[in-house]
């Protein structure tokens, strides 16, 4: 049979080298006629020495200022103006390469002069944002560096992720967002355009990333010391699109650590994007569909009483996603922007893996509609208003293949039904905005309202025929379980959920070098009869020396968490309408049939009456360095003092000589606001920019540790009578995180791209595998270790991507392909960078361009263990299961217009 198998698998891979060149050989060949039609390029022509520039005008939020006046001035040439258009944008073509002054000036807001702006001969980019002017007729021409270093609003107070940085990460969309919850740390908060919540628009579909670090402003409801605003390409006066898709499957992947044989892998990746003008100067329109059809093998881990078992289980998903948006021109001051987005995703054979068995699988549809409308813009020559809206419709459905009961031997093998099946619907409303008053010249004040509503419905049936949990597999052998659960009543719930938060602030200019920050926020939120929840912030930000090359800020204050629906919907549904049944000691196959069962009465969750938002107080000081060479360091220590936070207690828990305080109850789990957590963090970070050879290169190390009192609102104690050993590390504790990323061309139009993450170990819990207590709760620990004690192996990924870029056709002047990118610094140093990522500047030229790219995910193929073992009656115990996927390889290409 072994012979068979080893045959079979001869001739699957062989089978696969013919498949795999019959599709990679019209691509390589594609690939070097490409190359070859590349060389020519490198010929002097003879508008080598000319450029061109476009400038894009924004105002503080970040929409575009039109009819504002642009003035280009060199020592070669006269002084040329124009007016920005409608998406404030204004091109100016056959420029000399040389040193510019630029002036921008615009109704109701500060002038802005950019000094020292270097044109490279082809295509050049430069965004410049302009403030309201705080005085009528005093209008500030230049603002000072140590200024704008301190500006709580400006760009001192960020990082960008440019479009060109931007396309040398993973172009896989769960490893793009690893990538950036890599960056900034595993907390951060992501805002698309202002608006929270649903998925992140396709990497080509991003203008910028900015990685902001103002955490004090009152206008933010989350602790995180790092939030994400992704900004996507605006609506444009010319018609563009572009085409493009990836490919993957198992022949160019490695095996997984736990896999017994490299399983069928498949990931086709597809996306179309279409904008251009509705009415020109006033209306646009922008269209794209993406969409995805895979399967993916998860490995099974597990030890049956026949021995060890190891195996694959396929797992097909598809995705589709559909994204319109408009913009429309009100005035000459406010464009109202409206979106429209469907996402849909089907996925099966979820729940198989690791000690689940393939009977255990169930699939999930879920769909998703989002609604969005804003509107920003100047309100008179003294206020700014941004007003938002959005509301969401979303309907997940879950179904088991089987229903079956469950057998759980406890991390050794999970067979049986998931016994699952739901229907979740939710309706959420969002309003937000936010004001900005400009009255005083050394006030800036910004005040404003977030207000959200929630509905929600759902049916949900888990465990409706029960599941017996054996400690051990001689337990099993020996049919004797440790318990039988089974969860009965009525499925269906709906409540809604209203929640508000309003804030104002002040950041005071003191002085041209320091800027003090004040503000105070208020939240409040139905089903909680906590309502004074005020957080007070403050913050400095200093610039101490002329050059205003450091800049050193600092601040405190209070944040509030919201109390999850997800959580609300848990206690109200096992609150009564459905209970727990828990038999100690039952029979196997029929859990009554024991005479030592013990069954107990119906266990319930509750919230407890006197319940609070939970509250966190955080602090930090970092300083910000340029260094020579275009280098720039920045170093950050944080502190963090969370209060009140929910965690679950079981109020009925047996007390020795006495029994359960409650008789007629089992289980009495109460979610309390009783929890506390600490967490300190430092965090170095060094970037480097080359523009004229357009290098690229950002490293950071951070070093955390974060100790906390429970898991979820419904972990339960060892000992809900005294909860001191219930104090340890947090399982997202990660005390080393180095990340580091590089872009630079290798020749010709070829460009590389490179990233590296290290994490190093998570803790993991420690159990006797037995409910020593007898309080019909199987998480009780040995003598003396406290929870999260154990930690499992650190994790590396080195990602590689590699594209080559070409363009041809001329377009015209006035139609230059946009948008263009640019690496902004406070102070107005301004760095020019093409249009086209991964391509020569010359790209921007071209009418039509394309992209082929090879991207590799853990190139080194590296095994990154998870899923270790903490259950003391486990043939695994305090070894790994699983791993994360081997080396991953990638092939794709981009065609744009």
């Amino acid at each position: 049979m072994g012979r068979i198998n080893r045959h079979f698998d001869t001739q699957k891979f062989n089978f696969s080298l013919t498949l795999m060149k019959i599709v990679l050989r019209p691509f390589l060949l594609c690939f070097l006629w490409c190359a070859c039609t590349a060389i020519p390029s490198l010929a002097q022509s003879k508008t080598a020495n000319e450029a061109q520039l476009k400038v894009t005008v924004i105002d503080p939020s970040r929409a575009a200022i039109p009819n504002a006046r642009v003035q280009i001035t060199s020592n070669t040439i006269k002084p040329k103006s124009s007016e920005t258009n409608r998406t404030g944008e204004v091109r100016f073509q056959r420029l000399g390469i040389g040193i510019y002054r630029i002036v921008v000036e615009a109704a109701g807001f500060e002038a802005q002069v950019v000094d020292n702006v270097t044109l490279t001969s082809g295509a050049n980019a430069l965004e410049v944002k302009l403030n309201l002017a705080n005085v009528t007729d005093e209008i500030e021409v230049k603002q000072d560096k140590r200024a704008a270093a301190t500006d709580p609003r400006g760009d001192g107070f960020s990082n960008v992720l440019t479009e060109e940085q931007l396309a040398m990460l993973p172009d896989d969309p769960e490893e793009f967002e690893a990538a950036l919850r890599s960056m900034a740390g595993p907390d951060a908060r992501f805002r698309v355009n202002g608006f929270g919540g649903g998925k992140l628009p396709p990497k080509n579909q991003i203008r910028e990333i900015r990685f902001r670090m103002n955490q004090w402003a009152a206008e933010n409801h989350d602790p995180s010391f790092i939030s994400i605003d992704i900004y996507t390409k605006p609506g444009i006066n010319q018609w563009h699109g572009s085409v493009n898709f990836g490919f993957r499957d198992e022949s160019l992947n490695a095996r997984n650590a736990f896999a017994p044989f490299r399983g069928a892998e498949q990931d086709r990746r597809y996306g179309v994007e279409l904008s251009g003008p509705l009415w020109k100067n006033h209306t646009s329109l922008f269209f794209n569909a993406d969409g995805m059809n895979s399967y993916d093998a998860k490995t099974i881990v597990a030890a049956l009483p026949t021995g060890n078992f190891a195996d694959l289980i396929r797992r097909p998903a598809r995705r589709l996603n559909l994204q319109t948006r408009i913009e429309h021109a009100l005035n000459k001051t406010h464009t109202l922007r409206s979106e429209y987005q469907r996402n849909a995703n089907r996925q099966k054979n979820q729940g198989v893996g690791n000690f689940d068995l393939a009977d255990r699988a169930f699939n999930t549809d879920s769909t998703e509609h989002i609604f969005r409308l804003s509107d920003s813009g100047a309100i008179g020559k003294k206020l700014f208003n941004e007003i938002r809206f959005q509301t969401l419709w979303r309907e997940i459905g879950i179904t088991s293949l089987s229903n079956a009961p469950t057998l759980r031997v406890l991390d050794a093998f999970t067979s049986g039904g998931a016994q699952v099946t739901s229907n979740n619907r939710l309706r959420e409303i969002e309003v937000a905005d936010n004001l900005d008053i400009s009255l005083f010249k050394k006030h800036t004040m910004r005040a404003g309202f977030t207000l959200e509503t929630g509905k929600y419905a759902s049916s949900e049936l888990r465990n409706q025929n029960g599941t017996f949990t054996f400690a051990s597999l001689a337990d099993f052998r020996a049919n004797r379980p440790l318990q039988y659960s089974q969860r009965t009543g009525a499925p269906a719930i709906d409540f809604t959920q209203h929640q508000l938060g309003w804030y104002a602030q002040d950041d005071w200019r003191a002085a041209k070098s320091l800027t003090l920050s004040f503000g105070l926020r208020h939240e409040l939120q139905t089903n909680l009869r906590d309502k004074n929840n005020f957080a007070p912030r403050a913050g400095f930000a200093w610039s101490p020396f002329r050059n205003g090359k450091t800049t050193i800020r600092g601040g405190g204050g209070f944040f509030y968490s919201w109390f999850g629906n997800t959580t609300l919907e848990q206690i109200l549904r096992v609150n009564g309408q459905q209970t727990d049944l828990i038999v100690r000691n039952p029979g196997y196959p029929d859990p009554f049939s024991s005479g030592s069962a013990t069954m107990l009465p119906p266990s319930v969750i509750r919230q407890a009456a006197d319940l609070k938002m939970p509250t966190i107080l955080q602090a930090s000081v970092g300083v910000e360095r340029e260094l020579p060479r275009n280098f720039r360091l920045m170093t950050n220590y944080s502190f963090t003092r969370s209060l009140h936070q929910l965690r679950g207690i079981n109020i009925n828990q047996p007390i020795p000589g006495l029994g359960r305080p409650f008789p007629t109850l089992g289980n009495i789990t109460q979610v309390a606001s009783i929890a506390n957590s600490f967490g300190h963090a430092m965090m170095v970070n060094l970037n480097w920019n080359h523009m004229p050879k357009r290098i690229f290169a950002s490293a950071q190390y951070r070093l955390s540790k974060v100790t906390n009192e429970t898991d979820s609102p419904f972990s339960l104690p060892v000992n809900s009578y005294d909860l001191r050993a219930e104090r340890g590390p947090a399982l997202n504790d990660i005390r080393h995180l180095f990340f580091m990323m590089a872009s630079f061309p290798v020749f010709n139009q070829f460009r590389l791209g490179t990233t590296f993450n290290y994490l190093s170990a998570t803790p993991y819990n420690i159990t006797t595998g037995f409910d020593n207590n007898g309080d019909a709760v199987i998480n009780d620990r040995p003598v003396n270790l406290t929870r999260n004690s154990a930690r499992g192996a650190g994790q590396a990924n080195l990602g590689i991507r590699l594209g080559y870029s070409f363009g041809f056709g001329k377009v015209n002047e006035t139609q230059m392909a946009g948008p263009q990118v640019r690496i902004v610094r406070a102070g107005g140093d301004n760095d020019m960078l093409g249009a086209m990522p991964g391509g020569g500047p010359n790209l921007a030229n071209k009418r039509y361009r394309t992209e082929f790219y090879i991207s590799v995910a853990n190139a080194l193929n590296h095994t990154n263990r998870t899923n270790f073992i903490g259950v003391q009656t486990s043939p695994f115990f305090g070894q790994a299961t699983a791993a994360q996927s081997g080396r991953r390889m990638e092939t794709g290409m981009r065609f744009s217009f």
